[in-house]
């Protein structure tokens, strides 16, 4: 690649406009201030939120389920591309994460009967979802939190449905082999396990934290 050639993705000029191209509402917008001002919250980027809404839509997702609440951001992307009978089951164990995506949820005017927050961690919560039940599974907490997990959040997938998971670049610590923080580490558990499974179809997209995808085959 010669100098004057922009890096592969555009570099931070092509993110910044990825994210610009995303158009928020303003009960996004609300959402995504309220989220920044929790401790340890990570919002989705609009880029990351509009592909979010892409693959909802693009399954014709009726039933969705959020590993984190993400504050309501993701949720409400989701929202926008899920069927308008459609479902988000949003599950987080941090209660404050859950006030603001039920606060979010209201600005918008989401009815209970279209989002449902549930208390609990996967460990407690995935036991009680259905199997097979879901068309889209979106992990939008921090790695370790739901690495141990994987497997079930599979599980929940049905075929020709989709797994997304946010963060799987950890701050670009992934590619680098001397970084073996617990979240990086999660990471690349969590994408050597997918990329290795035949019955998925992977891809890793370079857009907010690294967002990663796979189908379950059919």
């Amino acid at each position: 690649m010669s100098a004057d050639q922009p890096p592969p993705g555009g570099g931070p000029e092509g993110a910044a406009y990825a994210d610009r191209f995303a158009v928020e509402t303003p009960e996004m917008v609300a959402a995504r201030a309220r989220a920044a001002q929790l401790a340890g919250s990570r919002p989705v980027g609009p880029a990351v939120g509009a592909t979010l809404a892409v693959l909802a839509a693009a399954v014709e997702a009726r039933s969705v389920v959020s590993i984190g609440s993400g504050g309501g951001l993701a949720g409400l992307w989701l929202l926008r591309g899920m069927r308008a009978d459609g479902v988000l089951t949003a599950l987080d164990g941090d209660p404050e994460q859950l006030r603001a995506a039920r606060s979010a949820f209201a600005d918008a005017g989401v009815t209970s009967s279209r989002a449902r927050l549930i208390f609990g961690t996967p460990a407690e919560v995935l036991p009680r979802l259905s199997p097979g039940g879901y068309d889209m599974v979106v992990c939008d907490g921090p790695p370790r939190d739901y690495a141990d997990h994987l497997p079930a959040l599979l599980d929940l997938v049905r075929a020709g449905g989709t797994l997304a998971c946010h963060g799987l670049l950890a701050g670009g610590r992934v590619a680098d082999r001397t970084a073996r923080d617990p979240q990086t580490v999660a990471a690349r558990e969590i994408a050597r396990a997918i990329r290795e499974d035949e019955t998925l179809l992977p891809a890793v997209l370079p857009i907010g934290d690294g967002l990663l995808v796979a189908t379950k085959r059919a």
